[in-house]
């Protein structure tokens, strides 16, 4: 198949007019015959890179995948737009899952979705030897690797597929990965000679913020409502908290409800079902809710409190606006919650865990404080520069942080490092620096004779929240380092020594204070950037119409409302407003399957909407 036909394809049963980074490159290098490796962003089109090749190559695509309602909700999507597919899982009774895999045998579906426990079976592998098995699509290949943010134990029986199945090629997709676990995806897999892609981490289309936590409830609930249609996810990082704040917020008419591991399945599912069809606008989670949640109009994500890690953040804030439209991403910060987190990993009993974690929490902190922009500082973590100095689309860019002649501060913080070391011939933790610089008397400082250094107590102009900050940041800057241990001490680095020697000027952002109002600052208006990245400018009262009919449409078929188009496609509908089925085909998200089926209903009510106008 040649690059048109390739692209007419797309069109034809997808109803898209043009590929996404990378995806063309994906699917050609995988018709080809090769292994493949693909790392692309949340919303990037991952599921896209196998289901149009299910469409070209004979024989039937496996797609592995970790989740139930992942599962269904793709094999739903194939449905609507006409693709023959399948899934098998421990959901479905005897009769039906019987019912499937005689269809399997017949050769009716060009799609099977299976978790990796069931694909492992001994009797389903040697079915699938009789079968024609063109691909094995590996979604969510991050779970394969220990080092991976989700790591699931199950995907690591998969490294036997290439014994059990040698001639048949591997793609394995993931949203996120560091370096590490990308080489260990290739690894486990035991991928050959693979052609391997990866696109940027940059999303446009997200507005980041980080606001000082300050009453948190007031602030959630002012954001919530100065959005009254949007959906979006609170991620909270006790289950105590995502069933208080989902009680609250209930309470206070907006409609949410809870999702976390202690909770029954049944009310799990239930709830996810519930947000999937636009039921409630909002879900208070843990991190147990996200991976497989396909829902492309989230429009916001909050953290409650601080994530456990930047790859955790970067995921999670990677579940709004997969559609592309602008999305905000809000994160409150609390010293509290660094304070809870140091001590959830004095309990880990692993002490090689323990310093994974404390460089990891040391890394979201420092994101957390830092003044610089904050896509440079994210992109930066995964390897990838961000080429402008400003993104137009972060608190730090919008509204950057006041700044200060730190010079004086820096030097005594710097000398006081340099002086404990060259008293004692050791190195000391980050409190015990801000007790000598502010005059404590602790035993420590006695036994140490710290009381007689000629920084001892020269620091009492700050308190010592302001010093722990100024620490922090001079650990940004690079002036000063600190180790993971338990017992981690602080260091000059080069750069810090020549300062220090050199007095050389340093600036410092101020101290970050929580917000004169109950509202976050996140809860005003989309950014320059977000509404460059997306935004569709469209008659809002015939949107509205026309998710309401979207809704109706997809309850009658019993499938989440984006299921059967998503916003942006309701929205380039409002905007040019088709008048026939030529003019309708050319919206985004329209192929055959969904012209036939769903044109007619839709152009009627937009003529119904441009009448009634009229008649105004």
């Amino acid at each position: 198949m040649n690059r048109d036909e390739l692209g007419d394809l797309l069109k034809r049963s997808f109803g898209f007019e043009s590929f996404r980074p990378l995806q063309r490159e994906i699917m050609e290098a995988s018709l080809a015959g090769r292994d493949v490796f693909a790392l692309l962003p949340t919303g990037g089109g991952k599921s896209l890179c196998y289901q149009l090749p299910a469409l070209i190559r004979p024989g039937l695509t496996v797609v592995v995948s970790p989740l139930i309602a992942l599962m269904k909700d793709q094999v739903d999507a194939m449905d609507v737009m006409g693709i023959p597919a399948t899934c098998l899982n421990s959901t479905l009774d005897a009769r039906e899952s019987q019912r499937r895999q005689q269809k399997l045998a017949r050769g009716e579906y060009r799609l099977l979705y299976v978790a990796p426990e069931r694909l492992m079976l001994d009797g389903f592998l040697q079915d699938l030897r009789c079968r024609h098995i063109a691909l094995i699509a590996v979604d969510e290949a991050h779970c394969i690797s220990e080092w991976g943010h989700d790591f699931r134990p199950e995907y690591r029986r998969l490294t036997e597929l290439r014994d059990i199945l040698p001639k048949v090629p591997i793609l394995a997709l993931t949203a996120t990965a560091t370096e590490r676990v990308r080489y260990d995806i290739l690894r486990q897999l035991r991928l050959q000679d693979p052609a391997v892609y990866v696109g940027e981490f940059n999303r446009p289309n997200l507005t980041y913020r980080v606001v000082a936590k300050h009453r948190p409830y007031d602030q959630v609930l002012a954001f919530v409502r100065a959005r009254p249609s949007d959906s979006g996810i609170v991620y909270c990082q006790s289950r105590r908290s995502v069933e208080q704040l989902a009680e609250r917020l209930r309470e206070d008419d907006v409609p949410a409800r809870p999702y976390h591991a202690g909770l029954a399945a049944e009310d799990r599912n239930r709830h996810q079902e519930l947000f999937l069809r636009d039921e409630i606008r909002v879900v208070t989670a843990t991190i147990a809710f996200g991976m497989g949640i396909n829902k492309p109009n989230v429009r916001f994500v909050i953290h409650y409190d601080l994530p456990k890690n930047i790859e955790g953040y970067y995921q999670e804030t990677g579940r709004a606006g997969r559609d592309g439209l602008p999305a905000d991403c809000l994160l409150l910060f609390g010293a509290g919650d660094t304070v809870k987190y140091a001590q959830f990993i004095e309990q880990k009993a692993d002490p090689n865990e323990q310093v994974i974690a404390r460089r990891q929490l040391q890394e979201i902190v420092h994101y957390a404080e830092s003044a610089r922009c904050r896509r440079i500082d994210l992109l930066g973590y995964f390897g990838e520069e961000f080429a402008a100095e400003d993104c137009v689309a972060c608190d730090n860019c919008l509204s950057p942080k006041e700044t200060v002649d730190g010079t004086v501060a820096a030097q005594k913080f710097l000398s006081c490092v340099y002086r404990i070391r060259e008293k004692s011939g050791f190195g000391v933790g980050l409190n015990h620096v801000i007790e000598v610089l502010t005059g404590a008397a602790t035993e420590k400082i006695r036994r140490w004779r710290h009381e007689t250094l000629s920084t001892y107590g020269v620091g009492l102009e700050h308190s010592r929240q302001e010093w722990a900050a100024i620490g922090r940041e001079l650990m940004r800057l690079g002036l000063v380092q600190q180790t993971a241990e338990k017992f981690s001490i602080v260091e000059l680095t080069a750069q810090g020594r020549t300062v220090l020697s050199q007095r050389t000027a340093v600036t410092l952002s101020r101290q970050m204070a929580p917000p004169a109002s109950d509202a976050p600052a996140s809860a005003s208006g989309k950014s320059q950037r977000a509404e460059r990245a997306g935004r569709i400018v469209c008659d809002e009262m015939l949107f509205e119409r026309l998710r309401r009919l979207r809704k109706h449409l997809a309850d009658e078929r019993n499938v989440p409302a984006y299921i059967v188009f998503s916003d942006v496609s309701l929205r380039q509908m409002a905007r040019d407003v088709p008048r026939d089925e030529r003019a309708f085909a050319r919206i985004t998200g329209v192929g055959e399957k969904k012209l036939a089926e769903f044109a007619e209903v839709f152009l009627a009510e937009i003529a119904t909407h441009a009448e009634a106008n009229r008649a105004m």
